[in-house]
């Protein structure tokens, strides 16, 4: 796995009022392994970091280096997943859209359906390989998306609001999949996401960002041992310290 170094990254949007920053002097150093979740107001850059670490999205001062390497573009050490379900394929199987990416490199065809199905096992979809996706709910269908960009097996896993569209008991149920696959294929993890309480369950550090223009504000340890008790004090009172950073009201 690989570590991820973060170098006083900044990057400017052009508008038709001229430039606005999106994220200025950003540093995060980032462990290998290490499961981080970025979060602040919106609007503050972290679906903009994130897609600069995905090399969606080239910085206009500063560097990332992943695994000690400067990142320039998008490359196979870097799965990413998104909010929308509209990324998979619908004309694909659920086996198909996880075995898309080693097909684009070249995998024969038996080597690749058989690291797809170990895939969809580890996200609890063996029984769906056959199903396209709108024979699936959401939820699956982000497992699917998940399964997808674990198959070539990246050393970095970067997620933006993957279960924001979710029901809550769906979305508690993904933060306990995500947990478990984190557990056993020990990624290097970027989530972003506004959930407090889905931040201080997955996360072994959160970064908590300001606006205008984004810039971390602090780093917070969630020293809790897993899995995690969300109805824990232990936890609660960690959720309670995550909103003191993003200046919101927190209820006696």
């Amino acid at each position: 796995m690989m570590p991820i170094d973060i170098r006083d990254v900044s990057l400017m949007y052009n508008t038709p009022g001229g430039k606005v920053p999106g994220i200025k002097d950003v540093n995060v150093q980032i462990d290998a392994s290490e499961f981080i979740c970025i979060v602040g107001p919106s609007g503050c850059g972290k679906s903009t970091l994130l897609n600069i670490v995905a090399g969606f999205l080239a910085p206009a001062a500063g560097e990332i280096r992943i695994g000690g390497k400067p990142v320039s573009g998008h490359g196979t050490d870097r799965g990413v997943v998104f909010q929308d379900f509209a990324q998979l394929f619908p004309w694909r199987t659920a086996l198909g859209n996880v075995a898309f990416g080693l097909e684009m490199r070249g995998v024969p065809k038996e080597e690749r359906e058989k690291i797809a199905r170990e895939q969809l096992r580890l996200v609890k979809l063996e029984k769906f390989t056959g199903s396209f996706p709108h024979h699936l709910s959401g939820g699956m269908q982000q497992r699917v998306a998940i399964a997808r960009a674990l198959a070539y097996n990246p050393a970095v896993l970067l997620m933006d609001e993957p279960f924001a569209a979710l029901d809550a008991l769906t979305r508690d149920d993904m933060q306990r999949l995500l947990a478990d696959v984190w557990r056993e294929t020990r990624k290097t993890v970027i989530y972003v996401t506004h959930n407090v309480a889905e931040a201080v369950y997955l996360a072994d550090r959160v970064i908590v960002m300001t606006p205008h223009p984004g810039t971390v504000k602090t780093e917070i340890k969630i020293d809790l041992p897993r899995p995690r008790d969300p109805l824990s004090v232990e936890f609660l009172e960690c959720q309670k310290d995550l909103l003191r950073q993003l200046g919101q009201e927190v209820a006696h």
